[in-house]
């Protein structure tokens, strides 16, 4: 019997990024930075303008405001594009006065076969979505397929076709779903049902459905006067949008550290999942949210080029432009083992299991290979092959993965939509700053306690937090009359000291009792 997952999501809102960590059994899955200043999300819906057709590629590249122009394929035009061409040039004739879209008359599908100049050409305007970020050097990547995505179901313009999630195994309930959802769906729109709207009632389904088709119609009257490049419809936030992809499974935790997100949290909750809605917390700490739940120090421990995982065995992790690149090492763990065959066995097992966690945390995309230690025994490379398949069955990215080669590498490949998560844990010598040479280390404490000095004579402070590296802290807590007690009776202020595993050695910041920073 397989143990239940404990999952759990906190957010850390309270910087200027928001930051969202999925544990799984405290164990870190999963990390999503999304900066305030984002422009370009998947999904996002443009007005751009077709720059360049480009024949031998079959693509074109399409003006939609990033420094790269945009690239859209044929293939990933649509069978409905005309429809949608000719609908955009109604929109553009009736000068504001949209026609109905629900009693337009679409037209045939286009050529799948066909060529990219014989439905584009240069300055054309042209309504297309984002299905990848920008990469790199590359511009984002479009389609002109247009989806709405809703909890439910994905509203598909200009089709009439109702898909089930082939996760919904059940063929009575699939049927129930499809004669259900063709009984309300609107005109002209198709419907892709999602796992997680098994069982639902068809109330839920008349809901979302209006939305998502208010959301798509009320889109056409800013077209009017619109000039390419302009955002139409905007995705939801990634913190909303992770929340609306990720909560078909059963979270137990949901914390979050910033009052206007928490109350946004549990009310989208409460609207499509309403017994969860009590699982939403509001954190209040002195410490940081990630801190408080030891995520900075996860990040520091699984983000470097080498990766520990079982026994002093580990990973290396390295990139090239082409693809990833992982090592599987068994470290010391070999010279506790005297049978070779059952070590390499073990530790390509525990392997397996985290380079899908690596895969899924750092959001790796692309071509994957893996170059497990070498096993003779067909036997254990099957089952090491059945390992990686289950514990990537996790993840809801789109992935493939083939068989193993006889050298012992494995090849995946992994569906990239957005750049990878990568940080930078390496850490500039706080000492010598990267130059090489150091001052006297000793006299580090008379430079902390001027700090201190100074801060409290400019804000006539009485109280304040000393934000510092554990080593620190337990150096100025040390002894029942420790420095810290000496410094706060010498500079007569209460000073309480914290440490903090996500600081460099020798960083500290200063804090008011009521969380404010104080400015060095």
């Amino acid at each position: 019997m397989s143990k239940e997952v404990v999952r759990e999501l906190i957010i850390d809102a309270a910087s200027p990024d928001i930051s969202i960590a999925l544990l799984e059994n405290r164990e870190l899955v999963e990390l999503n930075k999304q900066k305030s200043n984002v422009e370009f999300s998947v999904g996002d819906i443009y007005l751009g303008k077709v720059k360049k057709v480009m024949p031998g590629l079959n693509a074109a590249f399409v003006d939609i405001g990033h420094a790269k122009d945009a690239f859209l394929h044929y293939q990933d035009l649509g069978p409905q594009f005309s429809s949608l061409t000719r609908y955009l040039k109604l929109v553009f004739d009736k000068r504001g006065r949209q026609p109905g879209f629900q009693k337009f008359k679409r037209i045939p599908d286009i050529n799948k076969d066909g060529k990219i100049s014989e439905v584009l050409e240069a300055g054309q305007k042209v309504l297309v979505q984002i299905v990848k970020e920008p990469i790199s050097t590359k511009g984002p990547r479009l389609s002109s397929e247009i989806s709405i995505p809703g909890r439910n179901v994905v509203l598909i313009p200009f089709s009439e076709k109702v898909s089930i999630s082939s996760k919904i195994e059940s063929q009575e309930e699939r049927n129930r779903l499809k004669r259900l959802l063709l009984s309300i769906k609107p005109r002209n729109y198709g419907l892709i049902v999602r796992t997680v709207a098994q069982d639902k009632k068809v109330a839920t389904f008349d809901s979302e459905l209006r939305g998502l088709v208010k959301k798509f119609e009320s889109a056409f009257p800013k077209l009017y006067d619109a000039k390419p490049p302009r955002l139409i419809v905007s995705e939801l936030n990634r913190t909303t949008a992770l929340l609306r992809d990720v909560l078909n499974v059963s979270f137990n935790s949901i914390v979050v550290n910033e009052d206007t997100l928490y109350h946004e949290i549990k009310e989208y909750i409460s609207t499509i999942a309403p017994e969860k809605a009590k699982i939403v917390k509001l954190f209040h700490g002195r410490s940081t949210i990630f801190e408080h739940f030891g995520i900075d120090k996860k990040i520091k421990a699984l983000f470097g080029t080498t990766v520990s995982f079982k026994n002093g065995a580990y990973l290396i992790i390295e990139h090239t432009e082409a693809l990833h690149v992982i090592d599987v090492n068994s470290g010391n763990r070999s010279r506790t083992v005297s049978d070779q065959a059952t070590n390499a066995l073990e530790t390509n097992l525990a392997a397996a299991d985290e380079i899908a966690r690596q895969l899924r945390l750092r959001d790796m995309g692309g071509i994957i290979v893996v170059d497990f230690i070498d096993m003779n025994s067909h036997e254990h490379r099957q089952m090491l092959y059945d390992r990686i398949k289950e514990a990537m069955s996790k993840d809801p990215t789109k992935h493939n993965i083939l068989t193993l080669s006889k050298f012992g590498l494995l090849q995946i490949t992994r569906q990239r939509v957005r750049p990878e998560m990568n940080i930078d844990v390496s850490e500039k010598c706080p000492t010598c700053r990267g130059t090489g040479k150091i001052g006297p280390s000793m006299v580090f404490l008379d430079e902390l306690k001027n700090q201190i000095k100074d801060r409290l004579e400019e804000y006539k402070l009485k109280k304040l937090d000393l934000h510092v590296h554990p080593f620190v802290e337990a150096f100025l807590n040390k002894g029942w009359n420790s420095l810290r007690k000496q410094w706060s009776k010498d500079l007569n202020c209460k000073i309480n000291v914290k440490g903090l595993t996500s600081f460099q050695l020798l960083q500290y910041s200063l804090f008011t009792e009521q969380g404010e920073e104080i400015p060095m």
